[in-house]
């Protein structure tokens, strides 16, 4: 058995890189594939239909079964379309990737606000507003497996790229929530915080000289493995991948220091002269 064997999955932002290798895989494990793409530039800019139909020709040229969808994750009714696409065409939808995105980059006191908004509409509200519609059909049908995309940026920060960041330490807010919140109804809701060179980074320096380490093909096993029955009951965590390292990223708090004396309000002063017991641990 494949570990997506009569399963249906939605990925998007799948025309290119870490979405397309995702798609390849899926399919090759078993799933039917929605393989959604608006067609736009890096930017976000403009949209043709060549990307999604070059997957979907790929798979069925393979063997698989894929469809194409152009919706785009930024609308309430491009979310409700994309899932359509899945139980229209296969009768279902069994795992979610959000994995669509775009780049805005600029310093935070060169930012404007329409490549602010641009951004976190795309990975924010494109990833919140497919986790409901998918989930919504989830819990109709016992269960289901979402998968979102965080980064680095947004878990740690990046320069010149307050915008992306924002977004993307959200997602990591609405993985949290939603893996909460889902978990009764059987719906798991994970997500993967990927370095690899793709068209959205294949400018930077730091890909110049080890694109074949840090590829796509690196990332997919790990979208995989939180989409299928191997993932079992985990969910909340954020799999980093970089290259053939993996990790699980985690938000820790200090052991912190009581202060019993004065009805235990702290004073600033004392803040600063206890900052580091504080913070130990």
């Amino acid at each position: 058995m494949r570990l997506l064997d009569g399963k249906s999955a939605v990925i998007t932002g799948a025309g290119h890189g870490i979405g397309r290798a995702t798609a390849l895989l899926f399919a090759r494990e078993g799933a039917r594939v929605v393989v959604n793409d608006v067609g736009g530039s890096r930017a976000g800019d403009g949209g043709e239909h060549a990307a999604a139909d070059a997957v979907v020709a790929e798979i069925r040229a393979a063997g698989g079964e894929a469809v194409a969808s152009y919706d785009s994750v930024t609308t309430p009714e491009g979310a409700r379309a994309i899932v359509a696409t899945a139980v229209n065409a296969f009768g279902r939808i069994d795992a979610l990737v959000n994995n669509a995105g775009i780049l805005r980059d600029k310093t935070l006191l060169k930012l404007e606000l329409a490549n602010w908004n641009a951004v976190l509409d795309v990975h924010l509200t494109g990833t919140f507003l497919c986790m409901q519609a998918a989930a919504e059909r989830m819990k109709e049908q016992g269960g289901g497996r979402i998968v979102n995309t965080t980064s680095v940026s947004g878990l740690l920060g990046n320069f010149g790229q307050a915008n992306y960041a924002a977004a993307k330490a959200g997602i990591y807010g609405l993985t949290r929530t939603g893996s909460i919140e889902l978990q009764r109804y059987g719906i798991s809701v994970n997500a993967v915080a990927p370095i690899a060179k793709t068209r959205m980074t294949e400018d930077l320096p730091m890909f110049a000289k080890i694109a074949d380490t840090l590829s796509p093909e690196h990332v997919a096993p790990a979208h995989l493995f939180l989409a299928s029955d191997r993932c079992g009951e985990r969910t909340g965590i954020v799999l980093a991948v970089a290259g053939a390292r993996m990790s699980v990223y985690k938000v820790v708090e200090s052991a912190g220091r009581f202060k019993e004396s004065d009805g235990g309000v702290w004073t600033a002063d004392e803040i600063a002269e206890h900052f580091d017991a504080i913070a130990k641990g």
